[in-house]
């Protein structure tokens, strides 16, 4: 069925007279008349009574008014959410995220993006590195943020920060109080990690910074998370060498400190599969290339 035709018959039931309905439709009266009897052959019943003064409803066609009414307003409501769904203002965003990736500038990435596009459903989990890596391939996450890239098939990634390494100490360790500390200082220490099959690449990075610095670290605890890697050295279990940006896990018990050394850069990654062709996704991205 035309769905013209359902709105030239509410605007008649409405009006209640051919010409007023005409005009109000940017049309003749002939025709108008022309398509509602099409339209009571088609469905078999008469939905008007007509004399030359009055036009009525039928039983029929008051039922029918309600029904057409219905219609014409789910399929406008479709139209609209393909429309916005074509354009990425509607729809879900799976993003996922290392836990010392969770500081100030992801808060305000988030908060930009659900000001622009409130009606897109933001569903946000802490992941591992690999575990983001794992999820991209499998379909389950949209975006990620980890601190190494691997080559994956359909999955691309940017860089969006490069980070220095620090030092977490105990409050009351002996270098506390001290602006800054070197890495052979530390040589001796028990040093709590994050598993190396949980990132690789990053903690190669920190292992060859102590390798170059004659460090060779004694690793006597392991955590996943660098919040609970800042709360095991706040217990006294021992140091850690962490991102900068894990510094927002700050609480009584530690002391965050640069070395005196240059520490090699430790990326943050941006992750996304590009053959998944989501208009939100572009978004999201556009917003975040272009993030102050």
């Amino acid at each position: 069925m035309d769905i013209r035709k359902l709105k030239y018959f509410i605007t008649v039931a409405e009006e209640l007279h051919f010409n007023r309905a005409a005009e109000k439709l940017n049309m003749t009266q002939p025709p108008l008349s022309q398509q509602i009897q099409n339209l009571e052959e088609e469905i078999g019943v008469q939905l008007l009574e007509r004399s030359k003064r009055t036009v009525l409803l039928t039983p029929a066609g008051e039922v029918f008014l309600n029904e057409a009414r219905r219609i014409v307003r789910q399929l406008e409501q479709s139209i609209e959410k393909t429309r916005l769904a074509g354009e990425g203002m509607v729809g879900q965003l799976s993003i996922a995220f290392v836990d010392s990736a969770s500081g100030e500038w992801l808060v305000r990435l988030l908060r930009i993006f659900r000001e622009l596009y409130p009606q897109v459903q933001l569903i946000l989990r802490e992941m591992t590195s690999a575990e983001q890596i794992q999820a991209l391939q499998d379909g389950t996450i949209h975006f990620g943020f980890v601190r190494y890239s691997e080559p994956v098939k359909h999955v691309r990634y940017q860089t969006v920060q490069h980070e220095s390494l620090i030092a977490v100490l105990p409050e009351d360790h002996a270098l506390a109080l001290e602006s800054e500390v070197s890495i052979r200082n530390l040589a001796a220490e028990a040093f709590i990690l994050f598993p190396r099959q949980f990132g690789a690449p990053f903690y190669d990075q920190i292992m060859q910074f102590c390798k170059n610095h004659e460090v060779d670290p004694k690793v006597v605890q392991e955590a996943v998370q660098m919040s609970t890697i800042v709360n095991l050295v706040a217990a006294g279990m021992g140091i850690s060498i962490i991102p900068s940006s894990a510094s927002i896990f700050e609480r009584k018990g530690v002391v965050f400190l640069p070395f005196q050394e240059v520490t090699p850069f430790v990326p943050l990654f941006a992750a996304w599969r590009t053959d998944v062709n989501q208009a939100v996704i572009a978004n999201f991205l556009s917003l975040l290339s272009n993030l102050d």
